[in-house]
């Protein structure tokens, strides 16, 4: 099957398959990345409200004179939030310049006070039922809703209670975090993966993978694009690669046609040594149901 340029989410509309991430992008950079990816072929941006960031993006798309219709948009609910999303709904839209959201995600199901510690007096189920709430309420606001960083367990904690199933669970996936359980979990339930951190990290020890660099120089491109187009070939899946860089901008774009084979060789790469990008120091990662990748 060739790579896909998108996806369908479960409420009928058309995510790209390509996005441009903004996580970790330092301030006034984010503005320029985002204006310069729109003006060259980019229609997918995602950020969220912890990145701090939202206000920049909400510039970068007003500067790139592309209408407003032709950019799927994300953001995300904070976890000091879980108690207001209402309120939290409206600062994100204030601060991005924007009437509506294509996607409204809950960052962590991980409910914090404002100085960022666990808040045991909430649940997050019940954030989600006031994310429900709103995009049943008002769906020239929000068009879908989401998930990030949920695990099968959390997953299946949801689903039985939720009347608006996630349209996207937004996950750590590269070739040494596969979570290859949570991916054939949300195949089944129509659940499109989202996948950030697609390169591993900075200077990832991917990028220098002999695997990665033999399909790189057999498909003549960067081994970033194999990194970033081993998720355009599974099925009902989407990436983020993230950069400030024109060059690597452009680059991050081209996504080949991958067999199966060389899928699986991806597949096995660090198979006794896997790793996270992004590992919180707020957790208790293990106490929250965030196993170590698989």
């Amino acid at each position: 099957m060739p790579a896909s340029t998108s996806v369908k989410l479960n409420t009928g509309a058309i995510m790209p398959t390509v996005g441009l991430g903004t996580w970790k992008s330092q301030p006034g950079q984010v503005e320029h990345a985002v204006e310069f990816a729109l003006k060259n072929g980019y229609k997918h941006v995602d950020t969220a409200a912890a990145y701090s960031n939202e206000n920049e993006v909400g510039q970068g798309i007003k500067a790139s004179g592309v209408s407003r219709e032709q950019i799927f948009l994300t953001t995300k609910l904070n976890n000091p939030d879980h108690k207001n999303a209402a309120k939290a709904l409206e600062s994100s839209l204030q601060k991005l310049n924007t009437p509506y959201l294509d996607l409204w995600l809950m960052h962590w199901p991980a409910p914090m006070t404002s100085d960022f510690k666990a808040d045991k007096s909430h649940d997050w189920l019940d954030t989600w039922k006031s994310m429900e709430d709103l995009f049943l309420a008002h769906p020239d606001k929000v068009k879908a809703i989401g998930v990030s960083n949920f695990s099968v367990e959390f997953l299946e904690r949801l689903l039985p209670v939720a009347r608006v199933v996630p349209a996207v669970n937004q996950i750590e996936l590269h070739p040494s975090c596969p979570q290859q359980d949570v991916v054939k979990y949300c195949q089944s339930k129509g659940i499109v993966l989202t996948a950030y951190s697609p390169l591993g990290s900075d200077n990832s020890p991917l990028l220098k993978n002999e695997v990665v660099n033999k399909l790189a120089a057999a498909h003549n491109v960067q081994p970033a694009n194999i990194l970033v187009s081993l998720w355009a070939n599974v099925s009902g899946t989407t990436v983020l690669p993230k950069s400030v860089t024109n060059s690597r901008i452009l680059s991050n774009s081209t996504i080949v046609d991958l067999s199966d084979a060389e899928i699986q060789e991806l597949f096995k790469i660090d198979g006794t040594h896997h790793f996270r990008a992004c590992h919180p120091g707020w957790t208790g990662w293990g106490s929250l149901g965030f196993p170590d990748c698989n």
